[in-house]
This record gives structure tokens, C-alpha cells and sequence, in this order.
């Protein structure tokens, strides 16, 4: 399905808070020819994001839509929201020679890697427990129930990317956990 020679699918997946986002952002700054695919969401928008920008923001009603239109590449509900990849987007990247990076959970990730074999897989890790509270707590996107409910699933999360992924990275150094995703990224 996918010429590994000319462009490649890098999924990025760990817990809640433990820098998946920046440091996607930052290989897209540093990457040559790399797309970074937004999500779609059935979250509600928070006060200071941008449909489009951080995810693309639907109804419920409208993610079953793309669910049974065959629409996203995966989706998975995370948390009691739905979240998922647009087939669309990622399509027209690769077939313009882009690598695609997807910012995705595990679930989502074991059905991309089930359709691209050759998928980088490489899950982020918090350097410590106590480090991974500190950052969702610091985040203060959500309340202390949602927190704790994202520090519940970061264990089964953790669990499972022992088993699906085959490259762990600690971001301890936010720096060195870049240069180390770009590097296993470009191999």
C-alpha cells in the first residue's frame, strides 16, 4: 500500500501532556517535505483553539457521518470523545511524495500499522509518573477528574505500546527527544 522509498507514515502516540504535539510541530519545522495530519475531533473546541489548526472540530452526528462514509483512515473514542484521521488528507500527502506524521492514540495507531506495514511506530514516554502528573496538571485544559482520568489511561496506554511499538523515546530533554524522533524517522 505504501512506497516506503519515496515517503512514509511516522505515527507519534504516547499519554496525555507528554509533549506529542510540540515535538511533531518541531519535525515538521525541521523535516523537509513532511505533512503533519490534524485530527478530527468530536471534542468540544477549547477558548483558545482553531478549527482546522489543532483538530477539525465536528459533531458527533458528523464524525458517524465520516465514520460510514468510509472517511477516516482510523478513529477511536478517547476519553468519551471521538477522534480521527481524515483518509482524504493523508492520501493527497502521500501521493505528493510527503511523509505523513499522525499524533494518534494507540488504538488508532494499531489499525494504521494493520494498513502500512512499514508505519514508524514510536511511542513517547514520560521520563517519570510523577513528571507526567506535573504536565497534565500544568496544562490546565481540564478539570481534576479529566486529569485524572488521562492519568489512569496513561498506564493501559504505556502497557499497550510495549506490545505495538518499536520505538520508545523519553522525553526527559525536549531537544534530545526531538533529535531522537527525527532520527528514527529518517532512518
Amino acid at each position: 500500500m505504501q512506497d516506503t522509498k519515496k515517503n512514509k507514515i511516522i505515527v507519534i502516540s504516547g499519554p496525555s501532556g507528554v509533549g506529542k504535539s510540540t515535538i511533531c510541530k518541531q519535525m515538521v519545522e525541521k523535516m523537509d517535505n513532511t505533512y503533519l495530519s490534524i485530527s478530527v475531533t468530536s471534542r468540544p473546541k477549547a477558548e483558545n483553539e482553531v478549527d482546522g489548526n489543532e483538530y477539525w472540530f465536528v459533531t458527533k452526528n458528523e464524525f458517524q457521518e465520516k465514520i460510514d462514509k468510509g472517511k477516516l483512515l482510523e478513529y477511536a473514542e478517547v476519553f468519551g470523545n471521538l477522534y480521527g484521521t481524515p483518509k482524504d488528507k493523508v492520501d493527497e500527502a502521500l501521493e505528493e511524495g510527503k511523509n505523513v506524521i499522525l499524533e494518534i492514540d494507540v488504538q488508532g495507531a494499531e489499525k494504521v500499522k494493520k494498513l502500512y506495514p512499514d508505519a514508524k511506530m514510536i511511542f513517547i514516554l514520560p521520563p517519570t509518573q510523577k513528571d507526567l502528573t506535573t504536565r497534565i496538571n500544568g496544562r490546565g485544559r481540564e478539570d481534576e477528574k479529566a486529569a485524572e482520568r488521562r492519568l489512569n489511561g496513561a498506564g493501559f496506554e504505556i502497557a499497550a505500546a510495549w506490545q505495538s511499538y518499536k520505538h520508545m523515546v523519553i522525553n526527559d530533554d525536549l531537544n534530545q527527544a526531538i533529535d531522537e524522533v527525527m532520527q528514527i524517522a529518517q532512518d
